[in-house]
């Protein structure tokens, strides 16, 4: 939503065409060269982004947006990259190493996606707002999903598994599962010390089913593509540790190396229903590359 000393506007797009051509025929009362200056200086957003290209392809139903009196920030962070955003929700990838949100108990808590994404739709309009839909281990890269509304954070989080129909991941394991791909199912619980283990006599343990695919190995390390069929905390690194295969640089978990300095996990694609369109939404990003840098031949 706008501040209040900007001039926003809205346009529905009829039919297909391109972003330029469809400026022209929409702003009849200005000038090229006045239409081009809009786009070139970032005052038309297109799908919650600000966009440049004249070429950029329009859709029949797409909204384009132009703010007449300020251009649209354009967010830069290098632990944080926003992927999509529309009215209802932002859809960034996190880099490993930043808290998903604060943690009191760490020096680094004010360095967290949910405080970045925060002062951005803040910089946009003072009363805006974003809310936890999910999280991500401080150590784990990839996809996470916020909401501009506290009401579709609640909805979304108590009805996941409606929501959600796909979150898979890449990691990187200590040795070698002994089959290429299989279906891990175990009852874990978290103890006294925020650790989480397999257990079948603790109430509070939970069913955690983890799929997953052997890509290719280099004789030390596998390169696994996971999929979780429940959200369970820690469930990858702990069915990973439990079958003798921890995941790299886990060292909570039971890992003796380290070989990239970071938690060799990576939520590459997260599939979901919009929480108010009921559209289907799928995202994909790719993994760091210091992930198929183990699998490159070394030179003597």
């Amino acid at each position: 939503m706008p501040t209040t000393a900007d001039k926003i506007k809205q346009y529905i797009v009829q039919e297909p065409t391109e972003l330029l051509e469809f400026l022209y025929n929409t702003l009849k009362d200005k000038s090229r060269s006045e239409v081009k200056k809009l786009l070139v200086h970032r005052h038309v957003s297109l799908r919650g982004k600000a966009e440049t290209r004249y070429n950029t392809p329009l859709n029949k139903g797409d909204i384009v947006e132009i703010n007449y009196t300020h251009s649209y920030f354009q967010f830069k962070n290098p632990e944080l990259k926003i992927i999509y955003e529309d009215e209802w929700i932002i859809v960034v990838e996190k880099a490993s190493g930043l808290l998903s949100v604060p943690n009191p108990s760490l020096s680094s808590q004010k360095h967290n996606a949910w405080k970045y994404v925060k002062d951005y739709v803040k910089r946009k309009n003072p009363d805006a707002d974003v809310f936890v839909c999910h999280r991500l281990d401080q150590y784990t890269s990839g996809i996470l999903l916020f909401a501009k509304m506290d009401g579709i954070a609640r909805q979304m989080r108590s009805r996941w598994n409606e929501y959600v129909k796909e979150r898979k991941y890449y990691c990187i394991t200590e040795e070698i599962p002994e089959r290429d791909k299989d279906e891990l199912r175990s009852m874990i619980a978290e103890d006294k010390r925020f650790h989480m283990h397999s257990s079948e006599d603790d109430e509070s343990a939970r069913l955690a089913i983890t799929r997953y695919k052997v890509i290719k190995t280099n004789g030390r390390f596998a390169m696994l593509d996971v999929e979780i069929m429940t959200g369970k905390k820690n469930q990858i690194r702990v069915q990973m540790s439990e079958m003798g295969c921890p995941i790299a640089g886990d060292k909570k978990y039971g890992a003796q190396t380290d070989p990239e300095g970071r938690l060799m996990l990576h939520n590459y694609k997260f599939a979901f229903s919009h929480p108010i369109t009921g559209k289907a939404m799928s995202f994909t990003v790719p993994a760091p590359s210091c992930f198929s840098n183990l699998f490159r031949p070394r030179s003597v």
